[in-house]
């Protein structure tokens, strides 16, 4: 069965980095566009940033744009989220997610589109 499994997640301080990753298994995971979105306690989903099934195409909510970057080891079935420069507004719980097939890259790129797969996440806390 298809699991998607986070880890990474901690607490850091404002201006500080962390590195998570999204473990794939029980699909072809190079068939497939990607995504990380987050919950923040008492909010909605937010999409974060995606990327294309080859790893050439990305795109990014405007909150991170500049300072998160999505990429993906296809060989190792891995989903990277790198966040620099860290804000306590990035406290949340983050999940990658998998797109639907067929959903196209112009949606994918804008955080548009179905996912029919999402992991438990994995916490982010951005405190002093």
């Amino acid at each position: 069965q298809v699991q998607l499994v986070e880890s990474g997640g901690g607490l850091v301080q404002p201006g500080g980095s962390l590195r998570l990753s999204c473990a794939a298994s029980g699909f072809s995971f190079s068939n497939y566009r990607m995504s990380w979105v987050r919950q923040a306690p008492g909010k909605g989903l937010e999409w974060v940033s995606s990327i294309s099934s080859g790893g050439d195409r990305r795109g990014y909510a405007d909150s991170v744009l500049g300072r998160f970057t999505i990429s993906r080891e296809n060989a190792r079935n891995t989903l990277y989220l790198q966040m620099n420069s860290l804000k306590p507004e990035d406290t949340a719980v983050y999940s990658c997610a998998r797109y639907r097939l067929g959903t196209p890259i112009s949606a994918v790129l804008i955080g548009q589109g179905d996912f029919d797969s999402r992991g438990q996440g994995t916490q982010v806390t951005v405190s002093s």
